[in-house]
């Protein structure tokens, strides 16, 4: 809205909608999203990487952990018995 009126705005060379106050874009993005194929609206910061949900940056840490975890019990490092720092 630019005073008090609504605007057509154009996409970006990536098909996104600037939000230049914010920072942010908001675009189409097609995948996977609780468990439904389908193109979703989505946010994207203004390089054009898409921002995550909460949901989706809590499983990305959960199998980040994991996979440490993973990799100090192969070297045989117990990560429940790790000393404090």
């Amino acid at each position: 809205m630019e005073a008090s009126r609504y605007r057509p705005c154009r996409p970006n060379e990536r098909g996104h909608y600037p939000i230049p106050p914010l920072g942010v874009e908001l675009g189409i993005w097609q995948g996977d999203y609780m468990n439904q194929e389908l193109p979703w609206l989505s946010w994207w910061d203004d390089q054009g990487h898409l921002l995550l949900s909460a949901d989706e940056r809590t499983e990305q840490e959960k199998q980040r952990r994991e996979q440490l975890e993973a990799c100090l019990r192969s070297q045989g490092i117990d990560p429940d018995h790790l000393p404090d720092a």
